[in-house]
Formats: C-alpha cells, structure tokens, sequence
C-alpha cells in the first residue's frame, strides 16, 4: 500500500507540452509536474514537432507519432527508462 494517497481525479492531466530538456504536465488539482526529457529517452530523440503532438487520457500523456505512453503514477513515482542516463553521463 502507498503512503501516498491522493484522488485519482484530481491526477488527471489537464495540459502537457515539451521544452527542450523538460516533460510539463499540468494535473487537474493545479499542481504542475515536470520530469526531464532525459528519463524518456524516446521523447529526447525525437523533433520538438514530434514530441508536442500530445494526447492526454485520465491516467497519463500519449504519443501518437512516436508510439509513447507515460501514466502520470509512474512520472509521480520517478519512474525513468531502464538505463536512462543523464546528458552529462551520457557524453562520457
């Protein structure tokens, strides 16, 4: 059981978009939540047109260009690509 208990409505995402290093997803409570670019390293990859091509669900943010599905309890939770690296690791 989670120590986290929050209304699942209240976790629906109401807005997203991409800047160049950050996924911005605004919650229906207001809350804003921002995770880096670099967890998903897909989103990275692709053009900015690519990743601001967004449709939202109840539970999470979709993709429909590069085939890309993140729930908002797994961005909440930290939860990045197995292997996911942070730029500066990255180049070395």
């Amino acid at each position: 059981m989670s120590t986290l208990e929050i209304d699942q409505d209240l976790l629906e995402p109401v807005s997203a978009c991409c800047t160049a290093t950050s996924l911005v997803v605004e919650l229906a409570d207001g809350a804003t939540l921002v995770t880096p670019l670099w967890w998903y390293p897909p989103l990275l990859a692709a053009t900015h047109e690519q990743r601001n091509v967004i449709e939202l669900s109840p539970f999470g943010v979709h993709w429909p260009h590069l085939d890309e599905d993140l729930s908002i309890e797994g961005m909440l939770k930290g939860r990045k690509y197995p292997g996911a690296k942070p730029p500066a690791e990255a180049a070395e």
